[in-house]
């Protein structure tokens, strides 16, 4: 295997597994996230919201909500609404780092933009640096058989 460098040294079954692995967490990760709702209800009890991957899933008005003004009573939903949407974005974050791990949770620079575009430009570097050293193979490997 002499002139393919590192190429040669790589355990496809491991490459393999790691990849089955990677499609069993997103399968695990899919059935995780398909039952989550985020609920959550206002602190007199009078409005309680679910709120899962469809949208609003849920909404029960206490009897002695609709005593309130039309104004309140919206007030009231939106801040339920918001503060369910709220739970089902912790719930989504805590499955994807068991999922992920905390190190690797994607759900991490939902907050923060800044790392995330960080991430990027060092990964958009890696993938620079690879794409030289393998052209830079390839042009010896051309000028080794003379083409």
């Amino acid at each position: 295997m002499n002139g393919f460098g590192d190429f040669a040294n790589i355990d496809i079954d491991k490459l393999l597994n790691g990849a089955d692995g990677q499609f069993a967490r997103m399968e695990e990760l899919q059935k995780s996230m398909a039952g989550l709702v985020g609920r959550a209800e206002d602190e007199d009890g009078l409005v309680k919201a679910g709120y899962g991957s469809e949208g609003l899933s849920e909404l029960e008005l206490h009897p002695k909500a609709l005593r309130l003004s039309a104004g309140e009573l919206a007030e009231k939903i939106k801040a339920v609404v918001h503060d369910a949407t709220q739970d089902l974005q912790a719930q989504i974050s805590r499955t994807m780092g068991e999922v992920f791990g905390e190190e690797d949770n994607p759900m991490k620079y939902i907050d923060n933009p800044d790392a995330a575009l960080d991430q990027i430009k060092d990964a958009e570097a890696a993938y620079n640096r690879t794409f030289e050293d393998v052209m830079g193979e390839l042009d010896r490997i051309r000028r080794s058989l003379d083409l």
